[in-house]
């Protein structure tokens, strides 16, 4: 089975061809179209550029070949809690979805109804970003505001990065075993940072809430803040437009320090003993490890930590930091995976499909 993956945001289209060999999955091919910010006008013309370029590469023979296609989906609400075959049901609740996540939804949803019409005879899966996060408890998702909120807007933590927590928790489980891997918290942590505790295989509380701003800081998202801050802003005559504005692209590593978004840039100016690079990494640190104390309080304890995402693979440095407040953890129970968000929506894909 060949199996098409897309991984579609407002400004990029990721994608990657899958072989299916008894039970592994062989990369292909793998490429994809960067906007550079900008938001993508035609998925349909970028879709027909992924099929050209495989069949160009001469990884397909003809178009065809392709049996099945998984998308990464955003936002699946409260419905969708596993990977589902799309249907023309399913295109209408991501359409509603679009309210809960109308930066992300939509791009989604227009890279599904490019691929229905360039690729009519493949199966169609979305694996959602939220279903991961599903098997919190009421007492994890709900926030402090009326309850009304909750059942007629659809006002709770959602949690995202779902598919990349799940592919690496597995990764963790496969080296450690079961038992060692009982209570983890995983920390995805590049331009959107999330953490996420795990209890038994199912989560049970993540950073990331109704929408991606929530947790810990990021690269230009400010995470948790107080929101009478909002309030404060509007008094002093900024508009509700600019607040969103700056604390999802003004916000975060890039706010605090003046000086950059990126780690590695903020990594180089902190060597040089800048005390805005000093000053910043030093406080994303303690967010974070502040994150991990709190779950491993919900967790009961704590078995293993998983670090994954551009930061969380790559800065030893801040992994250090984080793991100082925590000085009698053992360190092999200290893990960095390379996530692979391509390569669990296909075996999610590969597995609905087979069983179905």
């Amino acid at each position: 089975m060949l199996i098409l993956i897309f991984n579609s945001g407002s400004s990029s289209l990721k994608f990657e061809l899958f072989e299916s060999k008894g039970k592994t999955l062989k990369s292909l091919y793998k490429g994809g179209f960067d906007n550079h910010g900008k938001p993508i006008k035609n998925f349909e013309a970028l879709v027909k550029n992924a099929i050209q370029e495989l069949l160009k590469k001469r990884v397909l023979e003809n178009s065809a070949e392709i049996q099945a296609v998984g998308h990464r989906v955003v936002h699946g609400g409260e419905k969708y809690t596993k990977p589902t075959k799309i249907t023309t049901t399913v295109i209408k609740e991501i359409r509603k979805l679009c309210k809960l996540a109308p930066l992300h939804n939509p791009p989604n949803l227009e890279c599904i109804l490019a691929t229905k019409k360039l690729l009519p005879f493949a199966a169609q899966v979305a694996v959602f970003d939220t279903a991961f996060h599903q098997t919190m408890p009421e007492k994890a998702y709900l926030y402090g505001v009326p309850y009304s909120f909750y059942k007629k807007f659809g006002v709770r933590r959602y949690g995202f990065h779902g598919t990349s927590h799940q592919y690496v928790f597995e990764q963790a489980q496969k080296r450690l075993g079961e038992k060692a891997t009982r209570r983890t918290i995983t920390c995805h942590l590049g331009n959107g940072c999330s953490i996420t505790a795990i209890l038994d295989g199912k989560v049970i509380d993540t950073s990331m809430g109704f929408t991606p701003l929530e947790g810990v800081p990021m690269g230009t998202r400010s995470g948790d803040i107080d929101p009478a801050i909002i309030f404060y802003l509007l008094q002093r005559g900024f508009s509700a437009v600019e607040i969103e504005e700056t604390l999802n692209k003004k916000s975060g590593l890039l706010g605090v320090s003046e000086i950059s978004g990126d780690v590695r840039d903020l990594w180089a100016k902190y060597q040089k003993k800048n005390p805005a690079a000093i000053r910043t990494l030093e406080w994303f640190a303690y967010r974070i490890a502040k994150y991990i104390g709190a779950y491993t309080a919900t967790l009961g304890g704590l078995d293993c930590v998983v670090f994954t995402g551009g930061i969380g693979e790559n800065a030893g440095y801040l992994r250090k930091w984080i793991m100082s407040y925590f000085p009698k953890f053992p360190k092999n129970r200290v893990l960095t995976v390379k996530t692979d968000e391509e390569l669990k929506i296909a075996e999610e894909t590969e597995k609905l499909l087979i069983s179905n």
